[in-house]
């Protein structure tokens, strides 16, 4: 692969963007309303970095709730949940039930001391950010656990019901030393690298979006690749992936359980996805991600995605392919490095 051509892809898909999305709201407010706003942020901060410093100091925490996307899972806050936890606090966490698999060490151990799981739900609400408005009887999980935290004495909460402080503040705050720990989850899901590759067949949202582009046939990506792999794995959750049949050296693992998934991955040398949370998974699993978009350049939102790689750890660099053409160029040129 030509790594001054991804590099100029790179710059392609960022384009003119230089603004993340947490210095648009600047151009929001003037006189004493920006003032008001930068004290509210400033106040933020300060709350957030007295909370880690009673957390550490106490030992304990509760954290939660996050009912979100899985980019937001893995980017802002499961790293800073291994931070945590790498400094001997015991974490009371409120969250998706399905997410627990990625909540552990390079051992496999939980991270989490207490678990609020809220059951998955996406085949009925599809998440957004971490604002998502769960189920009537997800909703009273979520209030139970707040009821508790909120009582807790000396105990910080790190509230993520709070929209402004999760997205203007906490997103930001824990990149600042930074707050961040990731475990390779590929050692403790996997035995080694095979020369394997896995397709994200992502559904969610419209048919275009400025984020993710159009949509793509994941099958005939699946087939175009499968003469460069022993094997092509389609996985991802049922309610938010393009239901495929498996056939020949391909197959279509969707599931529920991100056990099955994160098994793939951790195998597997290459993920191929959209533009979107699924990125960070390589930084987990140690293995190269090939982000596939198909519209207009530049990519919206792609400075964030750049900047919490970055925060992760960034084992790999982005790659791009922006046609069925440059997919296949990619695969039939991929350098293998299996252990």
């Amino acid at each position: 692969m030509n790594e001054a051509a991804q590099s100029g892809k790179l710059q392609l898909a960022l384009g003119n963007l230089t603004d993340t999305a947490n210095k648009t709201y600047y151009t929001d407010y003037k006189g004493i309303h920006f003032l008001r706003f930068r004290f509210k942020i400033f106040r933020g901060y300060c709350r957030a970095n007295l909370q880690l410093a009673m957390a550490l100091l106490t030992k304990k925490c509760y954290y939660g709730p996050f009912k979100g996307e899985f980019g937001h899972f893995l980017g802002h806050n499961l790293p800073f949940l291994s931070y945590l936890y790498s400094r001997g606090v015991k974490i009371y966490y409120c969250g998706m039930d399905l997410h627990a698999p990625f909540l552990v060490n390079n051992e496999g151990k939980s991270i989490i001391y207490k678990y609020y799981p809220l059951r998955d739900f996406f085949a009925e609400v599809s998440p957004i950010s971490n604002s998502t408005i769960p189920p009537i009887d997800v909703q009273k999980t979520i209030s139970e656990f707040h009821e508790i935290a909120e009582k807790s004495f000396l105990i910080p909460y790190w509230n993520l019901d709070d929209d402004f402080y999760y997205w203007y503040i906490h997103r930001n705050w824990i990149m600042k030393k930074p707050y961040f720990k990731v475990y390779t989850l590929a050692n403790v899901y996997g035995k080694g690298k095979q020369k394997t590759a896995v397709i994200f067949p992502r559904k969610k949202g419209n048919n275009y979006s400025a984020n993710n582009g159009y949509a793509w046939d994941y099958m005939e990506i699946a087939k175009a690749i499968s003469p460069y792999f022993e094997k092509i794995y389609i996985t991802g959750h049922p309610s938010l992936s393009n239901e495929l049949i498996s056939e020949g050296n391909i197959e279509v693992c969707l599931s529920k359980d991100n056990r099955v998934i994160l098994e793939k991955c951790a195998i597997s040398e290459l993920i191929i996805s959209q533009h979107s949370g699924v990125n960070y998974l390589s930084e987990y699993m140690d293995c190269k991600i090939l982000l596939i978009f198909k519209g207009e350049l530049p990519i919206k939102g792609m400075p964030d995605t750049v900047r919490f790689r970055k925060a992760l750890g960034k084992k790999h660099e982005l790659d791009f392919a922006f046609s069925m053409e440059e997919i296949v160029d990619y695969a039939k040129n991929f350098n293998f490095n299996t252990k």
